[in-house]
């Protein structure tokens, strides 16, 4: 019995996620790609409040690692039609880029000549 109570009790917590994401979706605060889920709250803040908020939530700024991971990012960019932070870093060689905890890209797909360092970016 003890087991049959689990799984209802599993069966109503993957409901209630199932119809919270979907509510999130409709609302354009997430997206998916490759398993992990991407999030917004849609609302302006510097890239340090960024990468608090995203610590707070239990997860990390948005560093894309391939084509899908990229256009999940991008969903929000156009949705909410501003720019949005990576979690990227100049290294210490100008001109190059390194993830925030200093290991080496694995995938980039930017413009010819950028990031170019002017304004924001």
């Amino acid at each position: 019995l003890a087991g049959n109570e689990n799984g209802d009790a599993l069966r109503q917590l993957e409901y209630r996620i199932s119809r919270l994401e979907g509510v999130l979706r409709l609302n354009n605060m997430i997206t998916e790609s490759g398993g992990k889920i991407f999030a917004t709250s849609g609302k302006k803040a510097d890239f340090e409040a960024t990468v608090e908020k995203c610590k707070e939530a239990g997860g990390s700024i948005a560093t894309p690692r391939n084509p899908g991971e990229n256009e999940a990012i991008l969903h929000f960019v156009k949705y909410f039609n501003t720019y949005t932070y990576l979690g990227i870093k100049q290294s210490l060689i100008p001109g190059k880029f390194q993830l925030l905890n200093g290991a080496q890209l694995s995938y980039t797909n930017w413009y010819p000549n950028e990031p170019s360092g002017k304004g924001e970016e």
